[in-house]
């Protein structure tokens, strides 16, 4: 087997019987295996190598296993040290590991066990690896707060820094939970107007009358409750920025009011005859099809034609699955620190499970999912266990043994729809009742289960 030098071990021990043997065995693991007969020459190996897990004797001439380690820790940090020790000396190994060895083994040595636990350290050590290039990475990216380096988010974020400097109204497009905010605050930030405020408005959020309000401000006594003079976000944006959010839920009165200001840079307080000026930059965000909801006379044309001067389309988050691996990590360091834990990273088939995952709510779902992984792991790694089903009962489903033979039998001529009902009630048995995952399975929407069990029901007659 051709030795990796991803998997470099270092084997120490005095005895030189014993050095030979352990390299057969590893070599035949297809480990890059290096040899010291001596505490000196192991540190010398470790200056001139990348040494992944270093196995050492504990009990050695002139140099012990115990300060070879402390040694280590000096020359070679991220080298993870394994000791072999007598039942005799198994106090002082377990001091070790308070000195930082991640574990120990007793003599008389066992092949499987040794090579379980050497193969344990090889894949701790790089996870902690990855973890620190992901880390070195998203430090690249913090200046922007724009986690990613795939195509899609490439693309999107080299629009945002040409739109920047301009003073050009810009569209953000795309599904919710894909970053839109953030998008729309490094343009802020790029743009000559980045000293002055950033006003957001949530126009999803608040009822019409409340929404032209807060968007022009008011007089005393405009309506009831209205019990001093208010300056609207409008104002509060002058020679900065406006964020309109959701823009696509804005009532009728409200686009014919938001026309006039980017027409004229003119409005009105509630309950005022006074005309205002501002200057402004607008930025604005909708996950739903502006151009269809025109078609539709949902949102008047000329707003949009004036909205859409630079159109950024978001990509999802399943258009830019390379950029996973750097989410959770950035989201598991900040979750981590709010709630003092300490991570080392995420297993493989933890990161192939959030890989393969449609992520219909995008980064702020994945987002999600971290947090909750953070909250209820009991160990340093994150692995599939601390997913939520949604993302790991269709992997341990389709692998389950007791799937294997499940069927649906129907016989010749049964209509169509009775036979399709008949798979979706079973698909359903076998998921426990979990739609979503049954959805997943038959490769249809969850919403069909709903309509093709739902309709039979209708049709039964009540029981008197």
């Amino acid at each position: 087997m051709e030795a990796d030098v991803s998997k470099t071990v270092l084997l120490v021990d005095d005895e030189q019987s014993h050095l030979e043997s352990l390299e057969r065995i590893f070599k035949r693991e297809g480990c890059h295996t290096l040899c010291a007969s001596s505490g000196k020459e192991a540190l010398e190996l470790l200056r001139q190598h990348h040494v992944h897990v270093m196995l050492t004797d504990l009990v050695m001439p002139r140099m012990t296993g115990s300060e070879l380690l402390k040694a280590c820790r000096t020359v070679s940090p991220e080298t993870e040290v394994v000791m072999m020790t007598a039942y005799g000396t198994i106090e002082t190994a377990v001091e070790a590991m308070k000195d930082g060895a991640y574990d120990f083994i007793t003599k008389p040595l066992k092949k499987v066990f040794i090579t379980k636990v050497v193969r344990q350290a090889l894949e701790k050590q790089k996870l902690v690896l990855e973890n620190r290039t992901l880390r070195e990475q998203l430090e690249s990216m913090r200046p922007h707060d724009i986690i990613g380096q795939s195509p899609a988010i490439v693309e999107t974020l080299k629009m945002i820094r040409q739109a920047g400097p301009s003073s050009a109204t810009v569209l953000l497009s795309g599904e919710s939970g894909t970053g839109k905010e953030l998008l729309a605050r490094a343009i802020h930030r790029a743009s000559p107007r980045s000293e002055c405020a950033f006003v957001v408005v949530n126009c999803a959020a608040l009822p019409e009358g409340i929404l032209e309000s807060e968007m022009f401000g008011y007089e005393r006594g405009a309506f009831t409750g209205a019990d001093r003079r208010r300056e609207g976000r409008f104002e509060a944006a002058h020679q900065g920025s406006l964020f309109l959010d959701e823009v696509g839920e804005m009532s009728p009165s409200s686009q014919v009011k938001l026309l006039r200001v980017l027409q004229d840079g003119e409005f009105e307080r509630l309950g005022s005859n006074d005309t205002l000026k501002v200057d402004l930059r607008l930025v604005v965000a909708t996950n739903k099809d502006l151009e269809q909801a025109v078609a539709l006379g949902k949102f008047r044309e000329d707003l949009y034609y004036r909205l859409n001067v630079i159109h950024v389309r978001v990509p999802p988050l399943r258009e830019r699955s390379g950029d996973i691996p750097l989410l959770v990590n950035f989201f598991l360091q900040r979750y981590a620190k709010k709630n003092d834990r300490v991570f080392e990273g995420v297993t493989a088939r933890a990161m192939d499970a959030m890989g393969n995952h449609t992520w219909p709510g995008n980064v702020r779902e994945l987002e999600n999912v971290i947090e909750r992984a953070v909250v209820l792991s009991s160990d340093a790694v994150v692995d599939l266990d601390d997913l939520p089903r949604s993302l790991t009962g269709l992997a341990s489903l389709t692998s389950d043994k007791t799937m294997e033979g499940r069927g649906v039998y129907v016989s010749v001529g049964t209509p169509l729809e009775d036979a399709e009902r008949m798979l979706f009630k079973e698909t359903l048995k076998a998921t426990g009742g979990d739609k979503n995952l049954a959805a997943k399975l038959l490769g249809v929407a969850t919403r069909t289960i709903y309509r093709k069990l739902g309709s039979k029901e209708k049709d039964k007659p009540e029981k008197p």
